[in-house]
């Protein structure tokens, strides 16, 4: 009787339903025929793509957080602030919950997931499984919801609509790193890392 190889078939983590692998082309998304989650996503950018991209958002991301993110002015007095000032403030100012969610979503989650990014495809590139990969794998599948810059940009853009009623407001260059750095972490979202398990092979010991 004729088996079937373990990578031809996809089983769904949500439901444990088995499934044959079919070819993906550009847009297409493979769903669990049960539960609908999404089984895999095509990509067609290469390694070293992804790699670049990685570096991208990097520099998007230190930029974003030493740069200021928005000038407030009243009265001809204007007063900008980074997100660190803001996190500091906040804690200052006895909001120590916000503070460290907020510096925990929009810093070091971000952070810990693009190095974790740059480290797997580091090593894929030659078709390798990096040191630490299952514990990274398992980090980042953990940290994909935990990810709020979009939600941080969207609320700055929000607060300045409405701080314009009273204040001089005046967007610096932070919030559009911010900006740029949500559409990467977009991007990201699209790009299945599961395939890797199956794309890289174990270092030898």
């Amino acid at each position: 009787m004729a088996t079937t190889s373990p990578d031809a078939l996809l089983i769904c983590e949500h439901c444990d339903t088995v499934h044959r692998r079919r070819p993906l082309v550009r847009g297409d998304v493979a769903q669990c025929v049960r539960c609908r989650a999404v089984l895999e996503r095509h990509h067609g950018m290469s390694t070293n793509t992804l790699l670049a991209l990685v570096l991208t958002a990097m520099i998007a991301f230190v930029q974003a957080n030493l740069w200021p993110i928005v000038t407030l002015g009243l009265n001809g007095q204007y007063s900008s602030t980074t997100l660190w000032g803001t996190i500091v403030a906040m804690w200052q100012q006895q909001a120590k919950v916000v503070a460290v969610i907020a510096a925990t979503t929009l810093f070091f989650f971000p952070l810990v997931k693009m190095l974790s990014f740059g480290w797997l495809f580091w090593f894929a590139r030659r078709g390798r499984r990096a040191p630490g990969f299952v514990p990274i794998m398992v980090t980042m599948h953990y940290l994909g919801p935990w990810t709020m810059s979009e939600v941080f940009v969207l609320g700055a853009l929000v607060a300045m609509v409405k701080a314009r009623v009273y204040f001089d407001v005046v967007p610096d260059p932070g919030i559009y790193a911010y900006a740029l750095l949500t559409l990467m972490i977009t991007v990201f979202a699209g790009v299945d890392v599961r395939r890797l398990w199956e794309t890289t092979a174990e270092h030898p010991a």
